[in-house]
């Protein structure tokens, strides 16, 4: 096992807390993280959900525990609209287990980065300017001035800084198609007895679909999650100024979008969904409303010249695979074994390369696979019931690998 040696990890959320904990663990005894926000990252409210089977594995691991606050989903029902059906759910064609704990990305965040030691030393507000690889380290740099590390990780996200000094010519490809998020508290949800705790709902539609479900506010109650994806009309003015599929990654934050995206968002709501779904959407304050294009990449490899990816600085899947935080914990609990099982930094990054990137491959491409099967063609949804919507997921899921892949042992 390795002893001493300077990390320094690039990003200070969820994916970034992780890996600084892998390093303490892995036996680093100076670790540096560079997080640019100043802001507490724990006000971010949105959701994630972590396969049942994905949570044993992390458990055992020491990257989730029980202290994390979630909660519990067994089923998903899914739900289109039938303007013959007077429930205002909509009608129901296919009931599916749904093993899946879902959490609040700020709580979350905010407990991993509690479980890191003192001694790590978390530099927010600070941006890093360059990585520059040289003899015998990685020198990162700052408006503070530079420092000379053994092993910088990348866990800046789908717009890494890190990944571009060493794979300068990997761009994000725009998907085509949207994703509008949004979260609320519990307590403003019309008629809550109409939909059950425990049910994660997928309401669907010609061309997209919502994904519903609660998660814990971090104080004790619940909020309502959702997720919309469709693609938007080729005229319609998405407010970034430019096009999406020549340019880097973007994304509109909470209370900034156009016009013409809340009225779409709006015609989604009130023609497309079963009524209450609808008015679920409609419930949301602008202020509670953001918008991320749907991108996805993978890096040709995860590790180069003292320098690795973790997260969405590796590889960016689409949300429809159930698996974007499981990734990066995994990829947290693969480094803690590589650097444990080594002797040298090289040896460390070649173990690691050689789990993660084929792993980071198998879930972009399952992504684009859900993708087509939820967006870009989807089936007659009003033509499917029971049997045939469980034909059509085997389909779609192929591998079964939704919701992430098994950690290797």
């Amino acid at each position: 096992m390795m002893r001493g040696g300077r990390v320094a990890v690039v990003g200070g959320s969820i994916a970034g807390c992780a890996a600084a904990l892998a390093a303490h663990r892995g036996g680093a005894d100076e670790i540096t993280v560079y997080e640019r926000a100043a802001g507490d990252l724990a006000d971010r409210g949105v959701g994630l959900a972590v396969h049942d089977s994905r949570y044993v594995e992390l458990e055992s691991a020491g990257y989730l525990d029980a202290g994390m606050p979630w909660v519990q989903l067994v089923r998903r029902r899914w739900y289109v609209r039938d303007d013959a059906v007077t429930s205002p759910v909509g009608r129901e064609i296919a009931v599916m287990p749904f093993p899946f704990r879902t959490y609040n990305w700020g709580p979350l965040r905010r407990e991993l980065r509690g479980r890191l030691p003192r001694s790590v030393d978390f530099r927010a507000g600070t941006t890093v300017r360059a990585v520059l690889p040289g003899a015998g380290g990685v020198e990162v740099a700052t408006d503070a001035g530079s420092a000379h590390h053994d092993l910088v990780i990348g866990a800046d996200g789908y717009r890494s800084a890190v990944r571009a000094a060493r794979f300068g010519d990997v761009r994000p490809a725009y998907a085509g198609y949207l994703a509008w998020r949004g979260a609320f508290p519990e307590a403003r949800l019309d008629e809550p007895e109409r939909w059950a705790g425990d049910d994660c709902v997928y309401a669907v539609f010609p061309g997209g679909h919502v994904i519903i479900y609660r998660i814990p506010d971090g104080a004790g109650g619940h909020r309502v999650n959702w997720v919309l994806y469709t693609a938007p009309p080729p005229d319609l003015d998405l407010g970034l100024g430019r096009d999406l599929r020549l340019t880097g990654p973007t994304s509109l934050p909470p209370g900034s979008l156009t016009k013409a995206l809340a009225d779409h968002l709006a015609y989604v709501a009130d023609e497309l969904l079963p009524p209450y779904w609808g008015a679920l959407l409609r419930e949301t304050a602008p202020d509670e409303l953001f918008l991320q294009p749907m991108y996805d990449f993978t890096a040709p490899r995860c590790t180069a010249d003292g320098v690795l990816l973790t997260g969405d600085a590796a590889a960016v899947a689409r949300p429809h695979t159930g698996a974007g935080a499981v990734k990066a914990l995994q990829d947290a609990t693969a480094l803690e074994a590589a650097l444990t099982a080594s002797d040298t930094w090289s040896q460390a990054l070649a173990r690691y390369d050689a789990d993660r990137t084929a792993s980071g491959r198998a879930m972009v491409e399952l992504g684009r696979r859900l993708g087509d099967a939820f967006v870009r063609a989807t089936p007659d949804w009003r033509a499917m019931d029971q049997s045939a919507m469980e034909s059509w997921w085997r389909q779609a899921d192929g591998s079964g690998a939704f919701g992430g892949r098994g950690l290797k042992r």
